[in-house]
């Protein structure tokens, strides 16, 4: 793999440790730590997708390349796990010093490394924090004309197509003409921003749509290594707002989308018995 060197502005605060008299226990520096590497792993799947937006993706091709979008969002998420693994970047290790004054321990370098980047993202547990819904029966068959597109994009993207379905449903009840007062249109609801980034051309295209949703979902699930509420906060009102309340934006409109899709998450689990 070629070497990045990556410029930090302002690197001049993380070299120099802060003088303090304070004492960490042990499990406030495992949370130092944890803060450190997970901000190390969102700066390093930033670096990537930026680069991959000016290169036209790892595996070029441009338009002409249909299908390499989902490869490069994969390599992303594998590439940006393996390299906050390791002292490649040394954010997290500038940043754990800086404010504890003390190298960062390999014992719990490892540690927090377990835990911060999951495995596999459709071995996710799902919280059980919802109210039951299910789909009336003719939004049950519209769903099911979809149903290869949304096998297809479980494989790809490593998706439980539960949820995928319950996206779905939640999103546009399987309705792939449907557009919101936002304009957020099709069966996943995406904005055309986020269409363009997921390399969706045809936004009302059902298999795109789908295949586009699911790899938006897909990297908000990484980005906040596995917790589905999070992922599904920041589907619905945008990274950006999980980043400013530091969690589930306290909006109500986002909490009722939360409920809703576990709760057709709980249905299709159980259809699936």
């Amino acid at each position: 793999m070629i070497e990045i060197n990556l410029k930090i502005a302002n690197e001049k605060h993380l070299s120099k440790p802060v003088e303090t008299n304070t004492r960490f226990d042990l499990k406030e520096k495992e949370k130092i730590a944890s803060a450190s590497k997970q901000f190390e792993g969102l700066l390093t799947s930033m670096m990537l997708k930026s680069m991959n937006k000016t290169t036209q993706g790892m595996f070029g091709g441009g338009e002409d390349g249909y299908g390499n979008d989902m490869f490069d969002s994969l390599f992303e998420q594998e590439i940006a796990s393996k390299m906050s693994e390791t002292k490649s970047l040394g954010i997290a290790e500038k940043l754990y010093r800086n404010i504890t004054g003390e190298e960062l321990p390999p014992e719990l370098r490892n540690k927090i490394s377990e835990k911060i980047i999951p495995a596999k993202i459709h071995n996710t547990s799902v919280p059980s924090d919802s109210t039951k819904v299910q789909p009336s029966g003719s939004a049950r068959q519209r769903l099911d004309n979809y149903q290869p597109h949304i096998e297809e994009a479980s494989r790809k993207f490593g998706i439980d197509q539960s949820i995928i379905k319950s996206i779905i449903m939640t999103e546009s009840a399987a309705n792939n003409k449907a557009v919101s007062s936002a304009k957020a249109k099709g069966l996943m609801q995406l904005i055309d921003s986020t269409a363009s980034d997921m390399g969706v051309r045809n936004v009302f295209n059902p298999r795109e749509n789908i295949l586009g949703g699911t790899k938006y979902f897909a990297q908000m699930l990484r980005q906040y290594s596995g917790d589905v509420k999070l992922a599904l906060a920041a589907y619905n009102a945008g990274p950006q707002n999980v980043a400013k309340y530091k969690g589930v934006p306290p909006f109500e409109e986002t909490k009722n989308y939360i409920n809703k899709v576990l709760g057709y998450l709980d249905h299709f689990k159980e259809s699936k018995q």
